[in-house]
């Protein structure tokens, strides 16, 4: 069986709820990462990076 990312508007774990439906790779990205396990968050905000999923910060320049 074959489910479409579209097809899944919710995902839960213990640390959340992160709501799909509708959102950009990038918004999901950031949203799946959120409710993951806190001490994989930092190797799965690398892995978006360099996957694309998600940009830089870009820190202001004063």
């Amino acid at each position: 069986m074959v489910t479409s990312r579209a097809d899944v508007p919710y995902v839960v774990t213990e640390h959340g709820v992160a709501y799909l439906h509708g959102k950009t790779l990038r918004q999901r990205a950031e949203a799946l990462i959120s409710i993951a396990e806190p001490k994989f968050r930092d190797k799965l905000n690398e892995f978006a990076y360099e996957a694309r999923y998600l940009r830089p910060k870009l820190i202001p320049v004063s």
